[in-house]
């Protein structure tokens, strides 16, 4: 394994990984990054972004908690019946939903995940787009038997927000990818850390898909993807095993947090299992124990149990 590489801070490392899917430097298509929570994952991810990002002019589609900022809640407090979830029309995030029929794309990806469904109302000339959610319920019918009722403008739960959101993101990626117009800006594609609120299976089947997506023969984006989540890491290193076009990185804070360090964890997917260990045998020996380490040693000893 080569030793690791020491940046000065999070641009700089940035600038980097920009650098890597250069034709004439890296030539890479994926790079998987793999880093602890408080490392600075969502603050690379905007680093990279304005880099990229000139005047009005950017090459950066991303998923990371400002992009779930761009979906808050109304949840009618004073009728407690309209609930919605509001869209931020000023972000170019939404460039194409009112033109290219988005909820047709986002439908049946959101099919995979969940048993809900939603409209979403964002007509050119309002400046109140918002989605409103709704499912379908057994309730007692008058013959003494059951029916199905339809049931509109719910509170999804915050796990089911975020895979609606996600599914949200894929959509806009995969017209990216079939070049619609609206964004033709995008470059490069940077996801981080998207299976907050998921159960296992979910997280499995987020990492499959997204790499599948990432994977079509048709596809010139090129992609950084970061996570701090051990099993979506590790079933997106086995989706894209051994490519030559994709680079695994392991991200941790320089000693005594002073900048920061980059390893390649090559064909090591479990790299991160053992960086942990090092870790917790570290603020063993020092002792400079803060909340992370406990969090840590929680999850080594939850995967030992497994």
């Amino acid at each position: 394994m080569k030793p690791a590489t020491p940046y000065i801070n999070l641009p700089t490392f940035a600038a980097h990984l920009r650098s890597l899917f250069d034709p004439e430097q890296g030539n890479k298509k994926c790079v998987l990054l793999y880093a602890y929570n408080g490392t600075g994952k969502t603050r690379l991810s905007m680093a990279f972004k304005d880099i990229g990002k000139q005047g009005d002019a950017r090459d950066t589609l991303y998923f990371n908690a400002f992009t779930e900022d761009l979906f808050s809640w109304d949840n009618d407090l004073d009728g407690d019946s309209d609930r919605k979830l509001k869209l931020n029309k000023a972000s170019r995030f939404f460039d194409g939903l009112a033109s290219l029929e988005l909820d047709n794309r986002i439908r049946p990806l959101l099919q995979r995940y969940a048993d809900f469904d939603f409209l979403i109302d964002a007509q050119e000339e309002s400046d109140d787009w918002n989605v409103r959610f709704s499912h379908v319920v057994t309730v007692p019918a008058e013959d003494g038997g059951t029916k199905s009722e339809t049931q509109d403008n719910i509170k999804v739960s915050r796990g089911e927000e975020n895979i609606f959101i996600w599914c949200f993101f894929l959509a806009i990626v995969e017209l990216a990818i079939d070049g619609a117009e609206a964004y033709q800006w995008v470059r490069y594609v940077y996801v981080d850390d998207p299976i907050s609120s998921l159960d296992e299976h979910n997280a499995i089947a987020v990492a499959n898909h997204l790499a599948q997506l990432l994977k079509r023969e048709d596809n010139t984006l090129k992609a950084v993807i970061s996570t701090h989540h051990t099993l979506f890491f590790n079933v997106l290193w086995n989706e894209f095993d051994r490519t030559k076009e994709t680079l695994r990185l392991f991200l941790t804070k320089g000693e005594e947090n002073k900048g920061y360090q980059i390893r390649e964890t090559g064909d090591t997917p479990f790299f991160h299992h053992v960086a942990i260990v090092a870790e917790l045998h570290k603020a063993a020996e020092t002792g400079n124990l803060y909340t992370y380490h406990f969090n840590m040693l929680r999850e080594v000893i939850e995967k030992t149990a497994s």
